[in-house]
């Protein structure tokens, strides 16, 4: 294990997903979002395809016994991610980012819910007070009772952001059951190679020929995502889940650096607080999970083998 190495491949790893965010954003004022999964899909594909050449598992990575799981995951992932690429028109980067920190809140109630994992006391209060959080960020775009008018466009942002949390906490837990047969190359394949056929289902729904600058947007958007897909897997090689991912965090830091300069959005007083009691929220579930494994680490040792 080399755990700095995993730490920063996942730092990496965010900042290129947060600008891919960025590209996107740019893009979105003309590219509806459908067509925006699909560049960011296609091109992914040589990154991925050199990638796993490169580790000498085309074999592998192409292999699979489990069809309708990669078809499920790549529904739901696609999903997930739509409904993301059109939140970013509609909300700035930094809430967007921290709406979606609800997604792996979501995965702990998810796996009690589906994959019957034991959910006790210590985390079910974690996730509540990082629901908490996340309306103290929804509530001045969904609340009536503000004193202010009520923005539609922004309150349907809001809901879209939600939606792509729950989705993605889904497909997080249908990767937990994919990957007990599949090989991780093939799930970051296949996932890819269903988003682009999927993406194309969109098309009647009104896609548009991107300008020079959008295609180049596009085509950045869908290198840098792959390109951090990989930086991704490989962390989790170098480096226990526990340890590397509290730094999926930093992309609050990356959003609101590129949010205030790049697109001059100032972040407000209720997406900061609640950007922080979801953050820690995040960091305590992530740490009761570290000392559940540590506790069944010990209790192995101590196991008499036969």
């Amino acid at each position: 294990m080399h755990p700095l190495r995993g730490i920063l491949l996942k730092v990496i790893s965010v900042l290129l997903f947060s600008v891919m965010a960025a590209c996107i954003k740019a893009a979105s004022a003309h590219v509806p979002p459908g067509e925006a999964v699909f560049f960011r899909s296609i091109f992914a594909m040589p990154v991925i395809f050199g990638w796993l050449a490169m580790r000498r598992e085309l074999r592998t990575g192409l292999k699979t016994d489990n069809v309708m799981g990669h078809f499920w995951r790549g529904v739901i992932g696609t999903t997930a991610m739509a409904l993301a690429f059109a939140a970013l028109g509609l909300l700035p980067l930094p809430e967007v980012t921290a709406i979606g920190y609800a997604a792996p809140l979501l995965v702990v109630v998810f796996a009690a819910m589906f994959l019957g994992e034991q959910v006790r006391l210590f985390r079910l209060s974690a996730v509540g007070l990082g629901l908490i959080g996340v309306m103290i960020i929804l509530y001045p775009r969904l609340s009536a009772f503000n004193g202010v008018e009520r923005d539609a466009i922004a309150a349907l942002g809001a809901v879209i952001t939600l939606g792509s949390a729950t989705f993605m906490a889904l497909a997080q837990i249908h990767i937990r059951k994919l990957v007990q047969t599949e090989n991780t190359a093939a799930v970051v394949f296949y996932f890819t190679l269903s988003s682009t056929l999927l993406s194309l289902l969109t098309v009647p729904f009104g896609w548009v020929i991107p300008n020079t600058t959008e295609f180049l947007l596009l085509a950045i958007a869908g290198l840098l995502g792959g390109t951090a897909q990989i930086f991704l897997t490989s962390a989790y090689r170098f480096a226990p889940a526990s340890v590397v991912a509290p730094f999926d965090y930093a992309s609050m830091l990356f959003a609101l650096l590129i949010g205030y300069f790049i697109f001059q959005e100032a972040p407000t007083v209720p997406m900061l607080v609640g950007a922080t009691i979801i953050i820690l929220s995040g960091i305590l579930i992530i740490w009761r999970e570290r000392q559940l494994g540590l506790k069944r680490g010990a209790r192995k040792t101590l196991t008499p083998q036969g």
